[in-house]
């Protein structure tokens, strides 16, 4: 713990059991379905995957990734951002509940949640800024650990992020937003690509969720630890987490 200030936790398949291969067609299945009285399916379905792409893109220079995401979505479609918001608004409160059933509650979130909190940390829910607020504090409410429990830090949502994990910009503004030093931060996650190089590259300190037998698929990033988010509970309980 010695220098350690602040901890960024990762959501999908870090702090909640969530394979995002089968989420996220799930997720894009039912919210075109929702919309297919008024959108065509495929067409929702390209205009959404252009506009995330838009999305990704966003290196953290200018505008939000909501405004990014609406710029090229609504146009797309044809619609006013006004006419269509209400509709993705109410399939946020009525069906994408009804996706928890493909997700996991891992019992240790909460605990190392909790222990965070009780040690002095700056805590950060640091999952990928693609989806509105909404979608992304029921995930958290998954998890065990809602923002009704816990006084997060920053919870990232594309309302409040100008980049994605695609870019290290993305962390780079957690950091500065937290007012600490890269080297006083701990990024959790589990995906090499988009939780572990770009964190490490702005020189945040990396913890790897991802079984001790995996190898990374390159080099040269120094990880303080991997395992399960059970081998991370224990070394937390042990005190055994340094920076």
């Amino acid at each position: 713990m010695t220098n350690l200030r602040a901890i960024l936790f990762d959501l999908d398949d870090t702090l909640l059991g969530n394979r995002m291969d089968v989420f996220g067609p799930a997720y894009f299945r039912a919210l075109t379905d929702y919309a297919a009285h008024l959108i065509p399916r495929e067409r929702l379905f390209s205009a959404l995957l252009a506009a995330t792409r838009q999305v990704d893109a966003n290196d953290g220079s200018g505008p939000t990734n909501e405004e990014v995401f609406a710029s090229a979505f609504y146009p797309a479609l044809g619609f006013e951002r006004e006419e269509l918001e209400p509709l993705f608004n109410r399939f946020y409160a009525e069906e994408f509940p009804r996706l928890r059933r493909l997700t996991r509650r891992r019992p240790e979130a909460r605990r190392l949640v909790t222990w965070a909190f009780e040690h002095g940390l700056q805590v950060v829910i640091a999952t990928n800024p693609l989806f509105p607020r909404s979608p992304t504090e029921q995930r958290l409410d998954w998890a065990g650990a809602p923002v009704s429990a816990f006084p997060y830090d920053l919870v990232t949502s594309y309302e409040n992020m100008h980049a994605t994990k695609a870019n290290p910009a993305y962390y780079g503004e957690i950091v500065e937003r937290l007012g600490r030093k890269p080297e006083e931060c701990l990024m959790v996650g589990d995906d090499w690509q988009r939780d572990i190089l770009p964190a490490a590259a702005v020189g945040v300190s990396v913890y790897w969720i991802a079984p001790v037998q995996a190898g990374p698929s390159m080099v040269g990033v120094p990880l303080i630890g991997q395992g399960t988010l059970a081998t991370l509970w224990r070394q937390a309980q042990n005190e055994e987490l340094t920076l």
